[in-house]
């Protein structure tokens, strides 16, 4: 066989190889890219994403957009040539497949999580907005969870409402977990509860609750290295009661960075007028009780996603703005906000043409 000859069918036979071992040698990467974005103040799936009944509401215009990234499953390996193709690809991007399911994290596991987030997300969405109007909510320090095999575990359950540990009121979630390690590990901790079928009867028939428990637990110490600090199993966590009824109605979303749209949605269907002015606005971010804005993951992949949907104007957590100004899309406006005052006052100016006045993301 002439050498030329030779070398030209090693050489196929080495790309041959080379290619069946980028399709079939799976790697260690997951893949993100833009998810669908719904209008907060429309329909999905045949129903209005927001519901209240109760309380007057007014028609709302234009576009409050929340945004999500579709991640690729837990059981799924990338073979070389996707994750090859997603590196190079402008609108996916390729992560560790750690970044997405740290610890060995199961996609069941992982959504069970993501679940959880959403709901919680939801209820501060609704204390957000119902606090930015002056509309009272009603709150209270609760049993979030009871860890297993704890020294809490039967004594203390999920919904029992917290009144008071060691006979000092718990005013804040944080509150409990200061006046626990005030003991020492072996010591007892006296907790002032209404248990959760009491809690839950009283809101039915719309009465204060009357029954009180005082439940005695033994710390046991955290199993943390180094300094052992007491503990007695559980995470505390609050809970509200609304003035009037307000539901979120959107399946198959997870995670917490829709609560601020949520919030904004909630808003501008409780306030005369459109808050958007009929503008496309998208945007995202965690948000808490107190109407203050968190970051979230895949920010790039929220603006592509928004901006082909047709938004003009992007609502940016203030610690995502530099990632996000890093990669804009043609066409999108980022405004940085730190609070749901902060988004209510940028679409002040965006509704009046102030666009000028807009405080921008910026890169670096």
């Amino acid at each position: 066989m002439p050498r030329r000859t030779a070398t030209m069918l090693a050489s196929t036979l080495m790309l041959i190889a080379l290619l069946c071992a980028g399709v079939f040698i799976p790697v260690p990467y997951s893949e993100m890219s833009p998810g669908p974005t719904v209008n907060t103040l429309g329909d999905h799936d045949g129903e209005p994403v927001l519901q209240i009944s109760g309380h007057k509401t007014y028609e709302a215009s234009g576009h409050l957009n929340m945004t999500t990234v579709r991640v690729t499953s837990a059981d799924y390996r990338m073979n070389l040539v996707e994750a090859v193709y997603g590196w190079f690809s402008h609108d996916n991007r390729v992560v560790p497949h750690d970044t997405l399911y740290p610890d060995g994290k199961t996609e069941e596991e992982a959504t069970q999580e993501n679940a959880e987030e959403f709901s919680q997300s939801q209820e501060s969405a609704k204390v957000a907005a119902l606090k930015a109007l002056d509309i009272p909510v009603k709150s209270w320090v609760i049993v979030s969870t009871v860890v297993k095999g704890s020294p809490a575990q039967g004594r203390l359950h999920a919904g029992d409402v917290i009144r008071a540990v060691d006979g000092t009121t718990v005013k804040e979630p944080g509150d409990v977990a200061d006046l626990v390690t005030k003991h020492k590990p072996g010591q007892n901790v006296v907790f002032t509860i209404v248990p959760a079928k009491e809690q839950a009867a009283a809101e039915k028939e719309n009465r204060t609750p009357t029954k009180t428990e005082d439940v005695t637990i033994t710390t046991a110490a955290s199993a943390d290295a180094g300094q052992k600090r007491a503990i007695v199993g559980i995470s505390a966590g609050t809970d509200h009661t609304f003035p009037f009824s307000i539901d979120i109605k959107l399946a198959d979303v997870g995670g917490p960075s829709a609560g601020l749209m949520f919030a904004l949605g909630i808003y501008d269907k409780l306030t005369p007028g459109s808050l958007t002015g009929g503008t496309f606005v998208a945007g995202t971010g965690t948000i808490d009780d107190a109407g203050k804005v968190g970051p979230i993951g895949g920010i790039g992949m929220k603006t592509i996603g928004a901006r082909e949907k047709g938004a003009r104007y992007f609502l940016t957590p203030a610690d995502n703005c530099a990632s996000a100004a890093a990669d804009t899309p043609d066409g999108l406006t980022l405004v940085k906000v730190d609070t749901i005052d902060d988004a209510i006052g940028a679409l002040g100016d965006i509704r009046s043409g102030k666009t000028a006045d807009l405080p921008k993301c910026t890169a670096g």
